[in-house]
């Protein structure tokens, strides 16, 4: 199994490429820019919502309910003088705080789960990918797991798309 790696000077050549390769049937590409592009994620993902959403909504959710029991059961455990007529566990009073730890709980779970789909820190990073042009000025894109005849088609591919530079390299199987 071979990797082909092909770099790019263009943001527009990288879009081309990408859009080439799904069109042929090659969906195992992974693909690097020096900077965040709605374009590429839009191709990349074609408009699959971000799993992140549920780990918000879980910390959004679990934060609130701690804040109003924080309220609650504080209120109901130590004595306190209430007026006649009131009520022991009051919502409009405990909604400030509620709210708050929604935010805060919501913000944190989200940190966590962006950083675990983002996979930081990054153990295995690809070898492709230490190229240190990648994080300045140059696009890179390296599909996987071709065969050798595959593989061939596909550098002819990505260099009729605008790749600068390409090359393939062997697999991780190799």
């Amino acid at each position: 199994m071979s990797n082909v790696k092909a770099i790019f000077s263009h943001l527009d050549c990288l879009v081309d490429a990408i859009d080439g390769m799904k069109q042929s049937g090659h969906s195992d590409f992974a693909v690097t820019a020096p900077l965040p592009r709605h374009e590429l994620e839009e191709l990349i993902y074609e408009g699959e919502p971000s799993p992140i959403r549920w780990f918000t909504l879980t910390g959004a959710l679990f934060g609130g309910t701690m804040g109003f029991s924080l309220c609650s059961l504080t209120h109901l455990n130590w004595p306190m003088i209430i007026p006649a007529g009131k009520p022991l566990v009051s919502i409009p009073a405990f909604i400030v705080i509620a709210f708050e730890s929604t935010v805060l709980f919501g913000c944190l779970a989200t940190l966590v789960g962006l950083l675990y789909h983002c996979r930081l820190p990054a153990k295995d990073m690809d070898p492709e990918f230490d190229d240190p042009r990648l994080s300045d000025d140059v696009f890179g894109m390296v599909v996987r797991n071709l065969d050798d005849s595959t593989a061939a088609s596909v550098k002819s591919a990505l260099d009729e798309f605008g790749a600068v530079e390409t090359s393939i390299t062997g697999g991780k199987d190799a």
